[in-house]
């Protein structure tokens, strides 16, 4: 039995249901451009609603400030939702209120309510106790299946399912989040193979110290390369660079103490400008001529990369290989989403831009696990525990 309890452990027949999901999609000129994080809760919607719950969902949308802002509404959502379902789906005006309340209350089985955006109001983030109180009043037990935000302490993650007589569970999305990238730090199948790309060497430092202890080898990519490859010596020109240097250093040294092999590139795509069409060039990774920038891994480190991959029976990705954006720069991130679609073993993707690129490049189907939370888990893998799951393990020992 898992330590939280699921949608298998609430008998929801007749009653309300107030489901937390992570509806927080791009939309531009009033349509949802990207629906994969509303897929990505459709399997917990649908097995609720075939066993007789009526839904109360809640989500946020942006940075609206804590006060409405028709930018950030949640109707391009609702709109898209009742697409992806087949059925309506109403949206309240807000998320707390008689009105909402009103609507709640009157939701026959089978029937879906989406609140206005959690954010038009700065109690959500604040986690106010009278803001969750007023929230818990649309259901009468609580699903959280919002992975992508329950590393934020909000009124909707954390204090919601902490109050008193609310049954509280995981949605199947949360579940599955939890399951894959907790057997990455727990029981890994070896040789695990962990990519690692972005802008910042600060940004991942935490989960590079925690993946060096667990995984057999290491690839750097992305900006941060050059904060190693400076810190070893080498020319990086015009490159993406960190003024600490020690970091890469202590980080190499703990890979290297554990027995994990860390590997950096060793050619690089270059160019004077990160513009479309921009001339490039391969140089060595630590010999980039003064005035040019290395904008991605070369085509003999993506052969590299690639190699390692293929022996691997387990590989976690998170970050890009270089500014994927912008053709030509797109072709390390490409080989290495491809090395990772065609690998043998378990395979997991951790959200933001390694999501956004297999995605774009039409390959999310052929990766195990395909995560919807970049920061959370980020933070899950560093070995914090993240707040809106935590009050769930509470909540299943109560």
């Amino acid at each position: 039995m898992a330590d939280f309890k699921t949608l298998e452990d609430l008998d929801v027949k007749g009653r309300r249901v107030l489901v937390r999901v992570d509806f927080n999609c791009p939309v531009e000129d009033g349509k949802v451009t990207d629906d994969t994080r509303i897929r990505a809760a459709l399997p917990t919607l649908q097995q609720l609603l075939k066993s007789g719950a009526s839904l109360v969902l809640m989500s946020h949308l942006g940075r609206p400030k804590g006060k409405p802002d028709a930018k950030y509404s949640l109707a391009p959502v609702a709109e898209r939702l009742t697409q992806l379902l087949g059925q309506p789906v109403v949206l309240a005006p807000d998320c707390v209120g008689a009105e909402a309340e009103k609507l709640s209350a009157g939701l026959q089985p089978g029937q879906v309510l989406l609140l206005e955006n959690l954010r038009f109001h700065a109690e959500e983030e604040g986690n106010d106790a009278s803001f969750a109180q007023q929230l818990a009043k649309h259901g009468e037990l609580y699903v959280n299946d919002a992975f992508g935000a329950a590393h934020r302490a909000h009124a909707s993650t954390v204090g919601v399912p902490s109050l008193k007589g609310l049954p509280a569970a995981a949605g199947k999305l949360m579940e599955a989040e939890l399951t894959q990238l907790g057997n990455l730090l727990s029981k890994p199948e070896k040789p695990f193979v962990a990519i690692l790309g972005g802008s910042k060497v600060s940004d991942k430092i935490a989960v590079l110290e925690s993946l060096a202890d667990r995984a057999d080898v290491i690839l750097v990519g992305g900006g941060m390369a050059f904060t190693f490859i400076k810190a070893n010596g080498g020319e990086i020109g015009k490159s993406l660079c960190e003024a600490d240097l020690d970091m890469p250093k202590r980080i190499e040294a703990k890979a290297k103490a554990a027995g994990c092999k860390l590997l950096l590139p060793i050619d690089v795509t270059i160019s004077d400008a990160i513009k479309g069409g921009a001339e490039a060039k391969h140089v060595p990774a630590d010999q980039i001529p003064e005035g040019f920038m290395g904008l991605d891994i070369g085509p003999q480190t993506a052969q590299l990369y690639a190699d390692e991959i293929a022996k691997a029976k387990t590989v976690f990705w998170n970050g890009p290989m270089g500014v994927f954006e912008v053709p030509p720069f797109d072709q390390g991130t490409l080989k290495v989403a491809q090395a990772v679609a065609t690998s043998q073993g378990q395979t997991c993707v951790g959200g933001g831009d390694s999501a956004a690129a297999v995605t774009q490049m039409g390959l999310a189907d052929k990766i195990t696990h395909v995560s919807t939370g970049g920061g959370a888990s980020m933070e899950f893998l560093e070995g914090r525990e993240l707040p809106g799951v935590a009050v769930l393990k509470e909540k299943a020992k109560a």
